[in-house]
């Protein structure tokens, strides 16, 4: 069935309806699959929107393969997923896999303008809050990649 599942487009950040359409469920489904499936951890932002990255997206289209096509109960398929993540792991510790993702520090914009809205006082006394946004953008991949990875 992913055969029928459009492609991914080259974005860094995803809307949940835009997901739901990239991997054939509905939003509440995706919503649902947060609470069963640990490793799957949107960005929200404010008012508490999710964005999804790309990694993400392909999760999702694991978990619903694993669901859907191959039969997999809720429970079953958390067990392979973690299976799934432990080879990664394993892989990358033995040096045969390197990381994804590191093209995310390509300096693109978040999807809007929160950063700036929370800069504190004390960081735009020095002059250049966009510098400090720039530094915002780049923990918040690393942080992503952090817990895409371990």
């Amino acid at each position: 069935m992913e055969n029928s599942l459009p492609p991914i487009p080259a974005k860094r950040y995803f809307t949940i309806g835009e997901v739901g359409d990239l991997c054939g469920v509905k939003p509440h489904v995706l919503r649902y699959w947060e609470q069963e499936f640990t490793q799957l951890r949107p960005m929200k932002r404010r008012g508490n929107r999710r964005y999804y990255q790309h990694h993400e997206v392909l999760m999702i289209r694991r978990i619903r393969d694993l669901l859907y096509d191959q039969g997999f109960t809720i429970s079953g398929a958390r067990n392979k997923m973690q299976e799934l993540l432990q080879q990664e792991r394993d892989k990358h510790l033995a040096g045969e896999v390197r990381l994804d993702g590191l093209d995310v520090l390509d300096g693109q914009e978040p999807p809007d303008d929160e950063f700036v809205d929370t800069v504190p006082a004390s960081l735009e006394d020095t002059g250049n809050p966009h510098k400090w946004l720039l530094v915002r953008q780049e923990l918040a991949a690393i942080r992503e990649l952090l817990s895409a990875n371990y």
